[in-house]
């Protein structure tokens, strides 16, 4: 039996995954969480085979929770199931510790197969996911500019660019204004952008803004 914790804080959205595995006959949910502090509870305190987590949970989530779920339990698979699209998170969840990435709006014999596949060791993302991988991976690939940046002056990138101001941003991730400020003025350094307009109109064009940040 494949002993899954859901990880997702809509009631309905777990309600509907959990009558899907049950249809399985060898996959069990054997936890279930609303938050990122809960994953890490029941991480510490339980064996799963598989995390099946939500990219927007409150609290730590995302990219984050990823990485502290695998300091947790290295043998610990992670199944990501976002609302995101791939484009903008699948290639960073996967290079934080996840076995695969699936969007919400999969069929539900996908993610079946998605959590099977990881069960057996296996990983599970898109070809276009895989591909940009290995390119990324390649010696003197060429890369967008915001792949450059670290996980969190990407987070910072996509809640500036969704409308977020300096000081709210720090509000939800628990980080003071000046630590925003330092990170903004990175990433803008990296990416060669010299202004908010210009930090917008990329995020526009390259659909990494976050509508949920």
């Amino acid at each position: 039996m494949i002993r899954v914790l859901l990880a997702d804080d809509h009631a309905i959205v777990r309600a509907g995954l959990r009558e899907v595995l049950a249809d399985t006959g060898d996959i069990e949910v054997a936890g279930e969480a609303t938050n990122g502090q809960e994953v890490l509870a029941l991480v510490r305190g339980r064996e799963f085979d598989i995390a099946v987590l939500d990219m927007s949970m409150p609290g730590r989530s995302g990219l984050e929770l990823i990485k502290l779920v695998r300091a947790e339990k290295p043998k610990l698979r992670i199944l990501i199931l976002s609302m995101h699209s791939e484009q903008q998170y699948a290639v960073r969840a996967v290079k934080a510790g996840a076995s695969g990435y699936l969007t919400k709006d999969s069929a539900a014999d996908e993610l079946v197969a998605a959590i099977r596949r990881i069960a057996a060791g296996g990983a599970y993302v898109s070809p276009e996911t895989a591909e940009r991988l290995v390119l990324d991976s390649a010696p003197g690939a060429e890369t967008a500019p915001h792949t450059l940046l670290s996980d969190r002056e990407f987070q910072v990138l996509q809640m500036i660019a969704g409308g977020k101001s300096v000081t709210e941003i720090a509000q939800q991730l628990s980080i003071s204004v000046k630590t925003v400020s330092t990170h903004k003025t990175r990433l803008m350094e990296k990416m060669g952008l010299t202004n908010q307009a210009e930090l917008i109109r990329y995020a526009l064009e390259n659909n990494i803004i976050n509508s949920n940040s």
